[in-house]
């Protein structure tokens, strides 16, 4: 009988399914301590479960690599999560089309906006070309921010780090600015935040109200295309 202790932890380390179910466990006590909180913008789901995740791996001393071989069964969830949006779209459909002309309008100029001031300010700090690259779609949801990085030669990898980084931010920030500005509109508010941080923006906007998750996933779903097609653009430009 192996009376090592440790010796069923380095068995169970090597396993898939052990990370995907510390990802997991994680996850679902940083939801129940934001919702103890009052969904508090401070109190963010994501954030706390990244802390715990990171400090789980920090004790244990286990690789990234190893943990990923296990949560790429979460990261492949975002594809279908993000097509899922569709539901809730057509569900209010007829409060879309209402919006339909200010919604184009404020995506074009959030979308050349979120891209150029980013590049812009990173350029005059002297940023290197290859993080300009991981920086530019930092306000598309990370499937798509890394495969548009992936393509342009940069690292997917600090991508995700910055989108979310960003979705983060601008979760955290979306209620007390909006309230600060007078913004009441929840198809704004929640157009705005979707925009500006993708899924994890559209996460909090949806706890908020239906309606503002509504309008914050068509935000992340077009940006996403419209990032996609931009980002090429700027690149060249800012070369």
């Amino acid at each position: 009988m192996n009376r090592d202790p440790f010796a069923l932890w380095v068995y169970l380390s090597a396993s898939p399914l052990t990370w995907l179910t510390v990802t997991l466990v994680v996850w679902i006590a940083a939801d129940a301590a934001a919702k103890g909180m009052g969904r508090h913008p401070v109190a963010n789901p994501v954030l706390m479960a990244i802390i715990g995740v990171a400090l789980v791996l920090a004790l244990t001393r286990t690789p990234y690599a190893t943990y990923f071989e296990g949560a790429q069964f979460v990261h492949f969830l975002l594809g279908p999560a993000t097509v899922a949006i569709a539901i809730p779209l057509y569900k209010h459909w007829p409060i879309v089309r209402k919006n339909l002309t200010a919604m184009m309008a404020a995506l074009l100029v959030g979308a050349v906006v979120a891209l150029v001031s980013a590049l812009a300010i990173a350029m005059a700090l002297g940023v290197p070309r290859d993080v300009l690259i991981a920086l530019a779609p930092k306000s598309v949801t990370a499937g798509v921010a890394m495969g548009v990085t992936e393509s342009l030669g940069g690292e997917p990898a600090l991508t995700a780090v910055l989108v979310i980084a960003t979705g983060i931010i601008g979760a955290v920030m979306v209620t007390p600015l909006m309230n600060a500005l007078g913004i009441r509109d929840y198809a704004a508010r929640g157009f705005a935040v979707g925009l500006a941080s993708h899924g994890i923006g559209t996460a909090r906007a949806f706890t908020v109200n239906p309606v503002a998750g509504v309008f914050a996933g068509i935000a992340m779903g077009l940006n996403a295309l419209v990032t996609a097609l931009l980002v090429p653009l700027a690149m060249a430009f800012f070369r």
